[in-house]
């Protein structure tokens, strides 16, 4: 019998390709292999999907799994935020019916620290072949073609940091069970504020080299481990990868991340602002460029910083930057790092070499590795959706002909739009964004505001601790 993928002409001959490779890792009773992860991304950019044993997953390569839509419908608490029985509306949000997870066979790893476990990133697909509306993979998918067919590719590089700590505590008790359930309790690892100082490299040496060897086992592009500024605050970067490649870089290298050291009794958090003592935001550097049809440095120029290309580039960046945000900075904490004067930005402006801007131009006349550092990420964020952005307010710029203005030397007090100050603020840019709109297409984006803003209304009903300390005695 036909397969699903074969029917509907799903896979690229490098695809079909890798594809032998893996049926026969799979199928291979030697190779060791007892299950393997079909793993897709969701709208927040975490990871869910189906674990089968090695015999049945040879079996489904080609014909892909299925499982309920309601996986794309749940907020971060595990809530689904859409009324799926209620009998109207779009009919992919209801009954609960059918999605198709297909594997894309190229990036079929075994994972190091779970040698007996093969792990496969899947594309979405609706039960008649159509790419599923709300899959964020396939929506960075259009974005690069909409690049290819102008003669030009997408490159990104990534400098992410996150806070590493130790588990502490007793398991929750089961009366505080229930969505999304207590956050862990932890110990921090250092102080912080040495910045970069090789004795606290030293003092969490054993811990980053376990992760160093298990990211290489991967075979990611690992650049450099970092001691960063705050508290149990670490950074890690990574070499330029094309295309697909730096979006599933993320994805894999936050879940590795995460369950390595979970393995150790620690836990590693891409929150971008955690509730700890003096803690310092982590956030989520974007290093891009475009490459032409000949595989050279579309933003290079022999006589300019950059290219005329590069300057209409950012001039998109910079003129979308309240709607993109609600992509690059999809959390109500991440808002909590655009502080004056903390090295991320609290408007849309760009200079040279400044870390106090929103895009910081790299490079010089003539230098190939100049690019475009968008410093205005939170590392939670879903890399489908960061990247797609920055493709779809590029372009816009570049169509347009923008102009990004001057150069903002004193980047705090630049006379410049400020960056949102909310997930609502932004997200309320992003519904009036007819340049976001048209590239992420309606059904998309008024689904994702629409899951933002579960999130958002649930927040607004819990009684927090600061409003108990400001108004219980006093009133």
């Amino acid at each position: 019998m036909e397969n699903f993928v074969a029917r509907h002409g799903l896979w690229s001959n490098a695809q079909a390709d890798a594809a032998a490779d893996v049926h026969a890792a799979v199928g291979d009773m030697g190779a060791g292999l007892g299950v393997v992860r079909f793993a897709f991304v969701d709208a927040h950019g975490v990871l869910r999907g189906k674990t089968l044993v090695a015999e049945e997953a040879a079996r489904v390569l080609r014909q892909g799994v299925t499982a309920t839509t309601t996986m794309l419908l749940k907020d971060l608490s595990g809530r689904t935020a859409f009324p799926v029985f209620a009998g109207s509306g779009d009919p992919v949000l209801q009954g609960a019916g059918d999605m198709v997870m297909v594997p894309d066979p190229t990036t079929f790893r075994v994972l190091p620290w779970a040698p007996h476990t093969g792990w496969v990133l899947c594309d979405l697909y609706l039960p008649d072949g159509t790419p599923h509306p709300f899959s964020t993979r396939a929506l960075y998918r259009r974005a690069l073609d909409r690049l290819a067919a102008r003669g030009l590719r997408y490159v990104a590089g990534l400098e992410v940091e996150f806070h590493l700590l130790k588990l502490a505590g007793e398991q929750p008790s089961l009366d505080e069970s229930g969505p999304p359930g207590p956050a862990p309790a932890v110990e921090l690892l250092n102080n912080g504020y040495q910045y970069l100082t090789e004795l606290r490299y030293d003092e969490l040496d054993p811990l980053l080299e376990i992760l160093r060897g298990q990211l290489e086992a991967l075979d990611l592009p690992l650049r450099s481990l970092e001691i960063e500024f705050g508290p149990s605050q670490v950074e890690v970067t990574f070499a330029p990868t094309e295309g697909m490649a730096p979006a599933d870089l993320m994805i894999l290298f936050r879940s590795a991340t995460k369950q390595v050291f979970r393995r150790q009794g620690y836990h590693a958090s891409f929150m971008c602002r955690p509730k700890l003592p003096g803690v310092v935001s982590s956030g989520w550097h974007l290093h891009q460029s475009l490459r032409d049809s000949d595989g050279g440095n579309a933003f290079v120029d022999p006589r300019a910083a950059l290219s005329v290309l590069g300057q209409k580039f950012l001039a998109g960046l910079l003129a979308h930057a309240a709607p993109a945000a609600a992509f690059s900075t999809p959390t109500l904490n991440g808002y909590k790092r655009y502080r004056t004067g903390s090295m991320a930005p609290d408007r849309a402006v760009w200079a040279r070499d400044n870390r106090g801007v929103m895009v910081r131009v790299l490079g010089g006349p003539g230098d190939g590795a100049t690019r475009l550092e968008n410093r205005v990420g939170e590392p939670g964020a879903n890399p489908y959706l960061y990247m797609a952005s920055q493709i779809v307010s590029g372009l816009d710029g570049i169509d347009r002909g923008l102009d990004p203005g001057p150069s903002a030397d004193t980047p705090y007090a630049a006379d410049a739009p400020l960056l949102p100050r909310s997930l609502m603020e932004s997200l309320a840019a992003l519904r009036a964004s007819d340049c976001l709109r048209e590239g992420c297409g309606t059904s998309f984006l008024d689904y994702f505001v629409r899951l933002k803003e579960a999130e958002i209304n649930r927040f607004l009903s819990d009684v927090t601790d600061w409003e108990h300390r400001e108004y219980f005695a006093l009133l």
